[in-house]
């Protein structure tokens, strides 16, 4: 038995992606949803990064984070909504192993590093506040290449790990995700030994990850929270906050669905709402994340208005 087990583990070259289903409104409804979203995703991220690049006045600390985020979120939405798409309309639900590894990879890659820049975006706004005369030694551009740079060392070490423990179980049953992307619920669902010990360092390196930079991010916020109530005037106040209540709503919607996702004893009992929380931090989330930046930021709507006007006028 256990012969036959190994063989079909190694046989096995492919997966197939379920999807929400195989009804025809199952395939085009879902199709319509997500090219809407990753459209208006690309559009929204890459507008924001090309402001940030062409603008002179956006090059400061906080805008160098969130030109990153609107990268990492381009990355992020691309990983997963380009391959589902095809599935949808062409009908091949096939994906390759290493394919799929690749995704799961990157994907994984790609959550945690938001988690880490998000953290390093309310450490900015603590310096900002708290410390504003050293705020320019504090975030300097070397401190934010360094944020940023360890920020993809760690989350490429938690990926790695976690793409080497799913990929090496062994996978002899059914080859069927029930999911539209390869998240690891899903494959953890389809090994045939047991994934005690795969669920254990998911549930461990999620939460340590989600545990760490939330910290971060609770400290910043209780010292942020602290020195805005000590300023006298309400204007001040005012506009001191205004500065932080973008990221406040970023981290909510994100830290909210990834931890309801992946810090459950038992993550594997709903495919059907993790698919529809997934559709949600893997596609809405890096779609909102801009427009919460842009509808709200002074700077950002004056940069725009300035570009456009450039453009035009030319």
């Amino acid at each position: 038995m256990e012969t036959m087990k190994e063989r079909n583990h190694t046989a096995l070259t492919e997966f197939i992606l379920l999807g929400f289903g195989s009804g025809l409104g199952l395939k085009v409804g879902p199709f319509v949803v997500f090219l809407v979203i990753y459209m208006t995703t690309v559009l929204v991220n890459t507008t924001m990064v090309f402001l940030i690049g062409v603008n002179s006045r956006l090059h400061t600390p906080m805008y160098f984070f969130l030109m990153n985020l609107s990268l990492l979120d381009l990355c992020y939405s691309s990983t997963i909504a380009p391959k589902a798409m095809m599935s949808f309309l062409a009908g091949s639900k096939n994906i390759s192993f290493i394919g799929c590894a690749t995704q799961f990879f990157f994907f994984v890659l790609f959550a945690a590093t938001e988690a880490f820049i998000l953290a390093a975006m309310a450490y900015d706004r603590y310096t900002a506040i708290c410390n504003p005369l050293l705020y320019h030694i504090a975030m300097s551009k070397q401190v934010c290449i360094q944020l940023l740079v360890g920020s993809y060392v760690f989350s490429g070490v938690n990926s790695m790990v976690q793409t080497v423990f799913t990929f090496t179980l062994c996978f002899c049953g059914s080859n069927e995700i029930n999911h539209f992307f390869c998240d690891i619920p899903a494959l953890l669902s389809l090994s045939c030994t047991k994934t005690d010990i795969n669920e254990l360092v998911m549930f461990t390196l999620s939460g340590l990850i989600i545990m760490s930079t939330s910290m971060v991010i609770l400290v910043s916020y209780a010292n942020i929270i602290s020195a805005i109530l000590r300023i006298r005037s309400a204007e001040g106040r005012r506009r001191a906050f205004s500065t932080c209540t973008s990221h406040i709503m970023s981290v909510s919607l994100f830290y909210g669905t990834v931890t309801f996702m992946y810090t459950q004893p038992s993550p594997l009992s709903a495919p059907a709402q993790s698919r529809v929380v997934s559709v949600f931090y893997t596609l809405v989330i890096p779609m909102l994340n801009p427009l919460i930046y842009s509808l709200r930021n002074k700077d950002v709507k004056e940069a725009l208005r300035r570009t456009i006007s450039s453009v035009f006028l030319k």
